[in-house]
C-alpha cells in the first residue's frame, strides 16, 4: 500500500550544550517511536546558548536532524559565517535584506521516494530588527516553490517575538503552506491546531534546553539585568533539561496537515490537586 502521509518533527530552539545533549539522547528514540520521516530543528542558540557553530550543526545532523533553521541569533558567532554561506542543511531567515549571505529556504528529498519538502525560515519584525516584510517574503517564496519547484509540502518556521504577528502569519498562509510553527520565545504554547484550510499552526514550539533558567540563561545574570537595567554576561544555564517539539502529519496529495501533536519531555512536576 502506498504511503498517504509523511511525518515531520520540528524541534524547538536548542539551547547550548544541555540542549544538544538532549537532542543526541532523545531524538532517535522519538523518530523510531513516531515513525518520523523528516526532522527540522531551530538551532540559533545551540552554540553556548547564542549563535550556531559548525560543531553544533554537525552534532544536530548526526543526531538525526535534516534541516537546521535560525533567527536573530544566527549572526552571533562570526566563525559560523562561512558555513552559513555554503551548507545546504542550514537556513537563516529569508526576509533579511537582499545580499545577506546564507539562504532562507530550501527544498529537500524525503525518504522512501516520497517526494520533496520545502522549509522556509522567516523572522518577525515586532520588537525585533526592522527587516523585510515576512508576509510579502512568504508570498514570493511560495510562488517560487509552487511554480518552479512544484512542491506541495511547505513547512514554515516563523521566528518572532509577538504572538499576534505569528497568529497573523498563520491565518495569512492558511491553505498555502503545510504548517506555520513559531519559535524564539522559548516557551511552548498550547494552541496547536489545524486551521480551516489545512495549515498546521502553533505559536511557539518551545525550548529544548535547561528550564532551571530564564529562557535558557542563568537566573542570576537574567534577574540582575532586569533589576539594574544594565548589561550582564549571557551565560547558558545547565539544569532541568527538557525536549520540546511538534509532531505533524502531512497529506502527500494535498500538502495539508492532518495531524498535530505537541511533545514536551519530561513533563514538569505539577504535584497533585
Amino acid at each position: 500500500m502506498s504511503r498517504k502521509t509523511v511525518k515531520v518533527m520540528f524541534i524547538g530552539d536548542v539551547v547550548g550544550t544541555p540542549g544538544l545533549r538532549m537532542v543526541e539522547m532523545m531524538l532517535k528514540n522519538f523518530i523510531k517511536k513516531h515513525s518520523v520521516d523528516f526532522v527540522v530543528c531551530n538551532g540559533e542558540n545551540a552554540h553556548h546558548g547564542k549563535g550556531l557553530s559548525l560543531e553544533a550543526l554537525n552534532q544536530l545532523l548526526a543526531a538525526g536532524v535534516n534541516v537546521v533553521t535560525g533567527g536573530n541569533h544566527t549572526w552571533s558567532n562570526f566563525n559560523f559565517f562561512e558555513t552559513l554561506k555554503t551548507h545546504a542543511q542550514v537556513l537563516r531567515p529569508q526576509n533579511y535584506p537582499k545580499g545577506t549571505y546564507g539562504k532562507g529556504y530550501g527544498v529537500y528529498k524525503l525518504p522512501e521516494g516520497l517526494g520533496d519538502i520545502a522549509v522556509i525560515n522567516l523572522q518577525g519584525r515586532s520588537f525585533m530588527y526592522s527587516i523585510d516584510c515576512p508576509f510579502r517574503t512568504a508570498d514570493w517564496v511560495i510562488k517560487q516553490l509552487r511554480e518552479q519547484e512544484k512542491v506541495k509540502l511547505i513547512f514554515v518556521d516563523i521566528h518572532a517575538e509577538t504572538t499576534a504577528e505569528k497568529v497573523a502569519l498563520g491565518w495569512y498562509l492558511d491553505g498555502r503552506v503545510s504548517a506555520v510553527i513559531g519559535t524564539h520565545t522559548h516557551i511552548q504554547t498550547a494552541d496547536e491546531r489545524i486551521l480551516p484550510k489545512g495549515t498546521g499552526y502553533c505559536s511557539d514550539v518551545g525550548m529544548t534546553g535547561p528550564y532551571q533558567s530564564v529562557i535558557g540563561m542563568q537566573i542570576k545574570s537574567a534577574t540582575d539585568r532586569m533589576l539594574y537595567q544594565t548589561p550582564h554576561k549571557y551565560e547558558c544555564a545547565e539544569d532541568d533539561v527538557h525536549f520540546s517539539a511538534m509532531l505533524l502529519a502531512f497529506d502527500l496529495s494535498t500538502g495539508k496537515t492532518v495531524g498535530i501533536e505537541r511533545i514536551f519531555y519530561p513533563e514538569f512536576d505539577k504535584g497533585s490537586l
